[in-house]
């Protein structure tokens, strides 16, 4: 019997990703060749959000948006609990990494949650499925005008170019308009992009490593590991940890004392508590400059597998103690 890999591994989409960026350390693009990929990659980005467009459902939105109360709650732990996070503990994380590298912290702080991964995870502890759709779409169409803001607000030594406005009109243009266009074609498109799953999977993981390949290759040519010690990034893995821990444990503690029911904890624990790669390497595209993405992303990257284990063990034990409750009601309703 073949055995199975132990949740605590990483992906093989993480394993790609760590790939990409040896290759892009060893082998960076550059020059003309650059300026292919950034066409290349806005090109895969637009694909990948009219993707998540069409595969958006319109019904499932509209079963989970009554209950407002749990969708706001989720926005305030997306853009304003993860923010005053990194904000708080400033004094604290400073010195375990270098100022630059916090910038690229407080740029994780302000992304949106993730969609795919909170909604599986999500179905996986048996929370409120319908509610985690509509809060983690939610969280990503929010992410578009809350997340330039924030950036423009907190992280100011950003290094892109133009206003607040500029950004938020990049990002329409680069990823809401395809995104848009995607969900109105719905009807058309998305029994076939149904049926061809592993197609869109495959261009979707594709264009975050192309985006992740161009922004490293463009870091390496600016110095980005004469920047970035073994001492940094042991430093950035403990601050990822601290930050993580502190959101599940926010999440957790605030909505048992709302009064939710364990399938709302659940929802408002897996989406409250995560932050998007998909919507974060190409908002990071849109808001640095090129030289700088890669040192931004850097956070994010590590988070990302770090929320997927935690989150996989978390699942696990909330499914188990569902199991349970289960079990003994059937004992029960027996006698």
């Amino acid at each position: 019997m073949a055995q199975t890999r132990s949740k605590f591994l990483p992906d093989n989409f993480t394993l790609m990703l760590v790939t990409v960026v040896a290759l892009a350390s060893f082998l960076p693009v550059s020059g003309m060749a650059a300026a292919w990929f950034e066409k290349l990659t806005t090109a895969c980005v637009a694909l990948l959000f009219f993707l998540h467009g069409a595969k958006l459902s319109r019904q499932a939105i509209l079963a989970g948006i009554m209950h407002w109360r749990l969708h706001i709650f989720i926005v305030c732990s997306t853009f304003v609990m993860f923010p005053l996070l990194g904000l708080l503990l400033k004094p604290v994380l400073v010195p375990l990494i270098s100022p630059q590298m916090y910038v690229g912290v407080m740029f994780l702080c302000v992304l949106p949650s993730t969609v795919q991964s909170s909604i599986a995870f999500v179905s996986m502890a048996r929370g409120n499925i319908p509610a985690a759709i509509c809060s983690a779409s939610a969280s990503t169409l929010l992410g578009v005008f809350f997340t330039p803001l924030l950036v423009s607000l907190l992280v100011t030594d950003h290094g892109g170019s133009g206003s607040f406005v500029d950004a938020v009109l990049k990002i329409m243009v680069q990823l809401v308009l395809p995104f848009a266009l995607g969900h109105l074609l719905q009807p058309w498109v998305g029994s076939f992009i149904k049926k061809h799953a592993k197609l869109t999977k495959v261009v979707d993981q594709g264009s975050i490593l192309l985006v992740v390949y161009t922004a490293f290759s463009a870091a390496v040519v600016q110095g980005i590991w004469k920047q970035v010690s073994v001492q940094t990034l042991l430093g950035l893995l403990l601050v990822c940890a601290v930050i993580l821990a502190l959101a599940l444990g926010l999440t957790t503690f605030v909505s048992r004392r709302l009064g939710w029911g364990k399938e709302d904890e659940i929802t408002a624990v897996f989406c409250g508590s995560k932050k998007s790669l998909v919507s974060g390497v190409p908002m990071a595209k849109v808001l640095f400059a090129s030289g700088t993405v890669g040192m931004m992303v850097l956070p994010l990257m590590l988070f990302h597998q770090m929320q997927l284990m935690v989150c996989a063990v978390l699942a696990a034990r909330y499914a188990r103690r569902a199991d349970a409750t289960e079990a003994i009601a059937a004992a029960a309703a027996a006698k």
